[in-house]
């Protein structure tokens, strides 16, 4: 039996190896067999298929600014998965990981301190009776849970270019989107973009809180009815979420609950205007 076979999950980095087509002959089918003969497997493996976040692309510049040469000389330096068998005899390590997203990952945390790359996030839980609308604020927390000041440094721009882009996210939800709308008294906001989710449009407003760091109000297409704000916590992130008849929103980030829970109001009342 292979070391792929002797484990009894199988972890989120070689699950999304197999789903981006990274694995070998041999692990490719030990997982294939895993997941064909385990129901726990099976899940996870197509709660991951469908967790399709564009991470590499939300830090591409910051990626761009990494020595990338200086790593990839280091990186040649390494011996590649076919020289340390044949050398040692044994099977390969189990990793998930290819060298080019490896180095992706260090380029990133050198510089930022932090590793973007799908690869390398595993989503770390679900709720004990997953639902559309927790499925989607994990995976949120799970990428925010991620973020520094520094992830938000770039300047947002005056206000019609703020007017622009939040024109054009909203245009993809179907809602108006204003600076004025979407303001947060003492936070700065500094940008919005349109990600995907299970092949739906998701908007990130990001700002940046001088008091607890990174803050986002997010948006997605729903169809569960309007529903009355409730709080949670997720990856040491306090929520606040709600919904309407046609979208749901959550405001996140790690100022006290509370707190989020007042802007979160001021927020929801400026949107139903």
């Amino acid at each position: 039996m292979s070391e792929v076979e002797k484990i009894n999950m199988p972890s989120d980095e070689l699950l999304t190896a197999y789903i981006d087509g990274e694995l070998e002959t041999a692990e490719r089918d030990s997982v294939e067999r895993m997941i064909a003969s385990d129901a726990r497997v099976a899940e996870r493996f197509d709660f991951l298929s469908r967790s399709d976040l564009p991470f590499r692309k939300a830090f591409e510049p910051m990626l761009a600014a990494a020595p990338s040469a200086k790593l990839e000389a280091m990186l040649a330096a390494i011996p590649s998965t076919k020289e340390q068998n044949s050398t040692t005899g044994q099977n390969r390590a189990v990793s998930g990981i290819s060298r080019r997203g490896f180095l992706s990952a260090i380029a990133a945390c050198l510089v930022v301190g932090i590793a973007i790359d799908r690869a390398a996030i595993g989503i770390s839980h679900r709720l004990a009776t997953p639902d559309e609308g927790s499925e989607w604020r994990a995976v949120v927390a799970e990428y925010l849970s991620l973020y520094t000041p520094d992830t938000l440094s770039a300047p947002a721009g005056d206000h019609g270019e703020q007017a622009a882009q939040l024109s054009e996210v909203g245009s993809k939800l179907g809602l108006a989107l204003t600076p004025e709308s979407v303001a947060i008294p003492g936070v700065d906001f500094k940008r919005a973009q349109v990600l995907n989710y299970d092949s739906k449009p998701l908007a990130q407003i990001a700002y940046l809180d001088p008091e607890s760091g990174p803050m986002a109000l997010c948006i997605i297409p729903s169809t569960l009815g309007a529903s009355a704000p409730d709080m949670e916590n997720r990856r040491g992130l306090n929520v606040i979420y709600w919904s309407n008849a046609t979208h749901a929103f959550m405001l996140i980030g790690h100022s006290p609950i509370d707190r989020i829970k007042t802007l979160a109001d001021g927020v929801r009342g400026s949107l139903a205007v």
